[in-house]
């Protein structure tokens, strides 16, 4: 054999090797993200919505309905961690650039990963889903045998018609914004302009949806480590207000059980015994901060705010300095590339530790713009509960997950949380161009993060220095009816 076509063998025999491995990866990756989210939807489905004791039809159909939204919850935390993990391999390849055991971990690979992502989201959110839901809703057409067949049929069906529903309101909304011969030319192109625009519109809502949640989830944040964790309370004493507690529940329980026939405990048992509960919740959580060490009191909280407010603080800050970037120099607009160049500079000025930190603010946003989604009065119902999720539920949390995670590279590149270009189909959506719409966007996400976190950390700190010295047991002024000079 020549040497040429021995190097030529061995070149396509290397890209072979490379390619089985690349998809052994990808393969591990998503088979140990697709069992984590089989025990979390398992851990929060409705028993009684899969058992086969009555109809197994009904059974097999909500155990396929399952697994699409196992497969759609697998994409939705593959989604956020596709950004945290590209970030890390770049640090990691520059750190070792010659290491022999991490060559794996290459340009092509992330770049593999991005597009599967993207694909397998908009595959769920397009097909999956919608088929999961009508799926478990259909019952086979009139007249026709019942049996799974036949409601695939009618699942295909209704899928059918609310594709061509879809298709139709895009048409419509491309023709009304782009009123050229290009434009009505493109519309006849389906791969090429409907599928990127509908993608677009997508994109937009998820992040739009992180905007408004961020900033809510953040706020929500403060309030529920506060409940969680142990305040520490300035210039009180736990023993006595423990022990005056004591006495009032006990004074309270011994009025209700006399049975003494008066005029006032015959018309406000109902009153005494509210009172009763709000006295016995008071008296537990005084016994919970009693009992809690003084290290837990007066460390974990303290610490615990502070790491809020300072990955808060960060986040706003980062977003200023973008916002100022934007308006000096035109590379600061996030953009999409169709190669990583890994393992040659890192995305953050500070090297490693600016790499660390965010990664941890992309994870602190994601986890903040969930707690702020199910805090919201319009999705609060859609939170699960414990072995008491209907498959309907489900399908809605699976949906809004995978909304919010698909959006998250885009909104951390669009806020500058991250350098890290947006690799594959996430850098074609057609606003990502838009000056205004990015300007506009960091501006109201610096804007409602400034004012919840003022807002929170001022309320707080009013609340503690009234309770500290004691002017919330102070009465409040009560309006005057009348004029002063008026008489009755």
């Amino acid at each position: 054999m020549a040497p040429v076509e021995h190097d030529a063998l061995a070149v396509r025999e290397q890209l072979f090797h490379e390619r089985v491995r690349e998809c052994i990866i990808c393969a591990l990756l998503f088979a140990s993200l697709y069992i984590l989210c089989h025990f979390i939807v398992t851990h929060f489905k409705k028993q009684t919505d899969f058992a086969a004791v009555h109809d197994d039809e009904d059974a097999a159909v909500n155990r396929i309905a399952l697994g699409m939204c196992t497969f759609t919850l697998a994409v939705a935390l593959g989604a956020v961690l596709l950004l945290p993990f590209s970030i890390i391999s770049n640090e990691v390849l520059l750190s070792f650039p010659h290491n022999y055991y991490i060559q794996w971990l290459n340009g092509s690979l992330i770049h593999g990963l991005w597009n599967l992502v993207f694909l397998f989201s908009n595959m769920s959110l397009v097909f999956l889903m919608p088929f999961a839901y009508f799926f478990t809703e259909s019952e086979g057409f009139a007249g026709s045998k019942k049996g799974i067949m036949a409601r695939v049929y009618e699942t295909s069906v209704v899928l059918l018609l609310l594709t061509l529903l879809v298709l139709g309101m895009v048409w419509v909304a491309s023709a009304i914004v782009g009123n050229n011969a290009a434009s009505r030319q493109s519309l006849y192109d389906l791969w090429e302009y409907y599928l990127p625009y509908l993608y677009s519109c997508i994109s937009l809502f998820g992040v739009l949806l992180l905007l408004l949640c961020t900033p809510f989830g953040l706020s929500t944040m403060f309030t529920v480590t506060g409940k969680l964790l142990v305040k520490p309370r300035l210039l009180e004493d736990l023993d006595e207000q423990l022990s005056c507690t004591r006495f009032e529940e006990a004074a309270v329980s011994r009025r209700i059980a006399s049975g003494k026939a008066s005029c006032w405990l015959n018309l406000n048992v109902g009153l005494l015994r509210e009172q009763l509960l709000a006295i016995q919740s008071k008296r537990r959580k005084l016994e919970l901060r009693h009992r809690a060490s003084p290290w837990q009191r007066n460390l974990g909280y303290p610490l615990a705010m502070l790491g809020l407010l300072a990955l808060t603080g960060i986040s706003v800050l980062i977003v200023c300095f973008h916002v100022l970037e934007l308006l000096l120099d035109d590379a600061a607009m996030p953009r999409g590339i169709q190669d990583a160049p890994l393992g040659q500079v890192s995305f953050s000025i500070f090297g490693t530790f600016g790499a660390a930190l965010q990664v941890i603010l992309i994870f602190y946003l994601m986890l903040s713009s969930v707690v702020g989604f199910y805090s919201s009065p319009l999705f609060t119902r859609l939170l699960p509960e414990k072995q008491d999720t209907p498959l309907t539920k489900i399908i809605g949390n699976c949906v809004s997950l995978l909304v919010l995670s698909s959006a998250l590279p885009v909104f951390s590149r669009t806020l500058g949380i991250t350098r890290f270009d947006l690799l594959g189909d996430f850098g074609r959506f057609n606003w990502l161009g838009n000056f205004y719409i990015v300007f506009l966007y960091n501006m109201g996400f610096a804007a409602l993060t400034t004012l919840c976190l003022v807002k929170k950390v001022t309320w707080a700190v009013q609340e503690e220095l009234l309770r500290a010295f004691g002017l919330h047991k102070l009465p409040l002024p009560v309006p005057r009816s009348r004029p002063l000079g008026e008489r009755c």
